[in-house]
């Protein structure tokens, strides 16, 4: 078996690439302390020194020997590894290419004793090694020393690459790299002398001087000294242009190899899909360009530089990156022109042979790279214009472009593979913050983990923030943080840093789009629901609704809104907080009638939606009158075909309506809270939404209330309560419906009240009382004319006598509802006679006849999407299978 033992980043052991569970991180740091020195033997008082510290708490002993006896077990079994006990104490029997740190120092000793390409080769291979930060995620004393002393080690194998790098005539390449060395220690002489070099060779003389200047100033400024011989003597060198200094070591006959990748993530997590969709072979006649795109912080450049890494020998000939800046708050993005010019430089071209004309620089950028296996990354770009010159010519090179937009164009026009990032999984996104903060601080404040994941909604950026947090406070409790996070989740999640800021993230996103799609995200920070759809949205901007959907979907493609389904949007939880954040900048004026606007969509739509699933004032059915006030607006509803459509649009809707009457409360809008529960009545019911149907209807009746029209709401609060199994609260209110009706003199509504009151007392049981509500609701209806009302109260006087045995008069009664309801097309009260008249042939043994009119009361009920009547006759029917003995029959209307 092939072991291999991982120090330089997250410890790991893989066994034939096959990763061993090494048990928690202080395990990990006992096998550290074992390995590091080159698996010679380590006492047992000096393992409890390197793992705790000089501070060890009591039984640290013992407990060190239960590390040291699953680590002897897991190793023994998975890896092959022996671990034995001499007299220098314990060692591995482990060989020193196994494990990274010591194959690191020994490639770096002989890259010391070897010169040239052989040398630098020696280094790079030494370099690769390191995946982050040493033992990652592990600390003590001790182990914070050997990290130190492991990063002084890397930061000079690093410079001794650049210097033979810079002898073999790849100045170019590091210049960049270089910069960033110098700005991270300015006072570092090596690196200065350097990037004087590599500026001088790559024909920027006046920079490398002035670099000198700005070096040999800090200095004197920060130590009070000049800059040493060497420096010295390097400038006056360049002041003299001395020939020597461009005289670079034999190079090999292709060139310069650019390596520039940035280094790989060291906390990468999940992905496997993504990553196995970037290994997907492209077609031969094809540039194979990916735009990964995603939200700001989603994780973009992560996934392209892991891939990136774990196919470096896909790519022999070198790897080009460059940062299009397209969403830097710092300011504007990098020209493709300038990016270009970066690659040429990249590949040691002479940059008095490079042209002027940007067009020529694009062409010798494609020939430089024809039939080469490179790989280019192009990071944060802002659009496909800014792509485009960058993308190779031929198919042996690879593009990875990433972008918080879709790049449409770049899919459109060069058939580039459009890979969306989502936010991570709940498992993934745990598993990223137990690799920033470690497991065992997770798994000790369970509640606490849950929220701070909940909070950071599986966006990356926003867990390393939290976990950057957590990290700065190691001794405070992570239920500190969680509290913080709730009180402000944006204001939490802010380093003072703009790559570290939610907001300054969002905000660079914004910034990009045209004023009228930033307002429109503004004033989606108004919306009270989980989503919008098109038609709503169109209301709430007021703009018609093609105009709409282009707005939204130019969002869509920035990624700060997601179509979750058709003509459907919705923000992530994030995004969200911030356009609530920026539409509290609007006034209050604004952001009254934007609500508004969308309140009246909403009521008025709903009011249309239910005229259509009951097309007249239906008493049994609760829901609005026939002629009705709506408040006066110019937002038109929706429209809607029939009552298919309308059923579809309440259940789309369902869950904004309860946000819009909750914000229609919070404004005052009495009239559209008690409208809208009133519209949404006859769904609710024919739904099974007893729930909602008591909170909506409970909202409506306080607005009622002070608006002086409580009766309605009283009666469809009573009835919810009801159904929600709340029997003596449910007949109060319907009882006090009945007496607002009767001092009023409203003959209507005292009529459809008492048949309530029937439908109530046979809910209940009472269907004594349920016969003494339906023959006064009989007569009131005949005297009304009004044959539907009559229809309802004869079902519920045939409902009663049914369940107390009088069947000739209850058969009587439902025939003459059916009639009635068939007449004048009430399918609703139809479904429910046929079930009472299937109740009462199984009650009269006439089983076969029962079962047909269960069958027909359900097929009436699905077509009306009635699934709490459907539920009720599929009992009906399983009771009817039984009595006839049909066992097969019985399950399946059960279920």
């Amino acid at each position: 078996m092939a072991v291999e033992f991982w120090l330089l980043g997250d410890v790991e052991a893989r066994v034939d690439g096959r990763p061993v569970d090494l048990g928690h991180l202080r395990q990990r740091a006992v096998l550290v302390a074992l390995l590091v020195d080159g698996g010679g033997g380590v006492p047992a008082d000096r393992l409890v020194e390197r793992v705790w510290g000089p501070h060890s708490p009591l039984r640290a002993r013992e407990t060190l020997y239960s590390y040291l006896s699953r680590l002897r077990r897991i190793l023994s079994s998975d890896a092959g590894v022996e671990m034995s006990r001499r007299v220098g104490g314990y060692a591995l029997a482990v060989d020193a290419v196994a494990v990274d740190v010591s194959c690191f120092r020994s490639l770096v000793t002989q890259a010391r004793n070897n010169d040239g390409d052989r040398a630098l080769t020696l280094l790079e291979r030494a370099l690769r090694l390191w995946r982050g930060e040493a033992f990652a995620g592990l600390d003590s004393p001790w182990l914070r020393e050997v990290r130190d002393n492991l990063e002084r080690e890397r930061a000079g194998a690093e410079l001794d690459r650049i210097d033979l790098a810079l002898r073999c005539g790849r100045h170019a390449e590091f210049v960049a790299d270089l910069h960033h060395r110098a700005a991270a220690g300015p006072l570092d002489e090596r690196v200065a002398g350097q990037l004087m070099l590599a500026l001088y060779r790559s024909g920027r003389v006046a920079e490398s001087l002035e670099h000198y200047r700005r070096t040999r100033q800090r200095l004197r400024e920060e130590i009070g000294a000049e800059p040493g011989s060497a420096l010295r003597v390097l400038q006056n060198r360049i002041l003299n242009a001395d020939p020597s200094l461009c005289q670079a070591a034999p190079v090999s006959v292709r060139g310069p190899v650019p390596r520039q990748l940035p280094t790989p993530p060291r906390l990468f997590t999940g992905r496997a899909r993504e990553l196995s969709i970037l290994d997907e072979p492209a077609t031969a006649d094809a540039v194979p360009v990916t735009a990964i795109s995603g939200l700001g912080g989603i994780g973009k450049t992560w996934l392209a530089l892991r891939w990136a890494h774990d196919h470096l020998d896909r790519f022999p000939d070198g790897q080009l990156y460059v940062n299009l800046r397209g969403f830097d708050a710092r300011g504007e993005p990098t020209p493709a022109a300038a990016a270009i010019r970066g690659f040429l430089d990249a590949f040691g071209v002479d940059p008095r042979s490079v042209p002027t004309d940007p067009d020529a620089q694009v062409a010798l950028y494609r020939s430089l790279i024809a039939d080469k296996r490179m790989l280019i990354v192009v990071d944060n770009a802002r659009d496909t214009a800014q792509v485009l010159p960058l993308v190779p010519s031929t198919p042996s090179c690879t593009m990875l472009v990433t972008s918080r937009n879709s790049l449409t164009g770049l899919v459109t026009t060069h058939g580039a593979q459009h890979l969306p990032l989502d936010v991570l999984a709940d498992a993934e996104a745990r598993e990223l913050l137990a690799r920033h903060i470690g497991r065992e601080r997770l798994d000790a404040e369970p509640e606490a983990a849950r929220d701070l994941l909940a909070f950071c909604a599986g966006l990356p950026l926003a867990i390393g923030i939290v976990a950057a947090r957590a990290k700065s406070r190691p001794d405070f409790p992570l239920s500190l943080l969680a509290d913080e996070l709730r009180d402000d989740r944006l204001d939490g999640m802010d380093t003072g840093e703009a790559a570290a800021s939610l907001r300054a993230v969002f905000a660079c996103s914004l910034a990009t789009q045209s004023p009228e799609a930033a307002e429109t995200y503004q004033l989606l920070g108004l919306v009270p629901g989980p989503d919008i759809g098109v038609p709503a949205a169109a209301s709430l901007i007021r703009q018609p609704v093609s105009r709409t959907r282009t707005l939204l979907r130019t969002l869509t493609d920035a990624h700060l809104l997601s179509e979750h389904g058709p003509g459907r949007y919705r923000m992530h939880n994030l995004v969200h907080l911030y356009a609530v954040d920026r539409a509290a900048d609007l006034s209050g004026q604004e952001r009254e009638a934007a609500a508004r606007r969308l309140c009246d969509f909403y009521l008025r739509t709903a009011h249309h939606a239910d005229r259509l699933l009951c097309p007249r004032h239906e008493p049994a059915t609760l829901d609005l009158p026939a002629t009705l006030d709506l408040p006066a607006t110019d937002i038109a509803a929706h429209p809607l075909r029939d009552s298919a459509s309308a059923w579809d649009w309440f259940a789309a809707e369902h869950a904004n309506l309860l946000a819009a009457q909750q914000l229609a409360e919070r404004h005052g809008w009495d009239t559209h809270v008690w409208l809208l529960a009133r519209a949404l009545a006859v769904f609710h019911r024919r739904g099974g939404h007893t729930g909602a149907a008591v909170t909506v209807a409970r909202t409506g009746l306080a607005a009622a209330q002070r608006l002086g029209e409580p009766a309605f709401l009283h009666r469809q609060l009573g009835f919810a309560y009801v159904r929600a199994g709340n029997h003596a609260e449910g007949v109060d209110h319907v009882r006090q419906a009945l007496m607002l009706f009767r001092s009023a003199g409203d003959l209507p509504g005292e009529a459809t009240t008492h048949q309530a009151l029937a439908a109530v007392a046979n809910l209940t049981g009472d269907h004594r009382d349920a016969l003494s509500h339906a023959d006064h609701a009989t007569r009131l209806f005949r005297e009304l004319s009004d044959p539907l009302g009559l229809g309802q109260s004869l079902h519920e006087a045939g409902v009663a006598h049914a369940r107390l045995g009088n069947h000739d008069q209850a058969h009587h009664l439902s025939v003459q509802a059916l009639s009635l309801a068939r007449e004048h097309g009430h399918s609703e009260t139809e479904a429910d006679v046929l079930g009472n008249l299937g109740y009462l042939a199984l009650r009269t043994g006439r089983l076969t006849e029962a079962l047909d009119y269960c069958d027909a009361a359900l097929t009436i009920c699905r077509a009306n999407n009635n699934t709490f009547a459907s539920a009720n006759h599929l009992a009906l029917k399983a009771d009817v299978s039984t009595a006839l003995g049909d066992t097969v029959q019985v399950t399946g209307p059960w279920r």
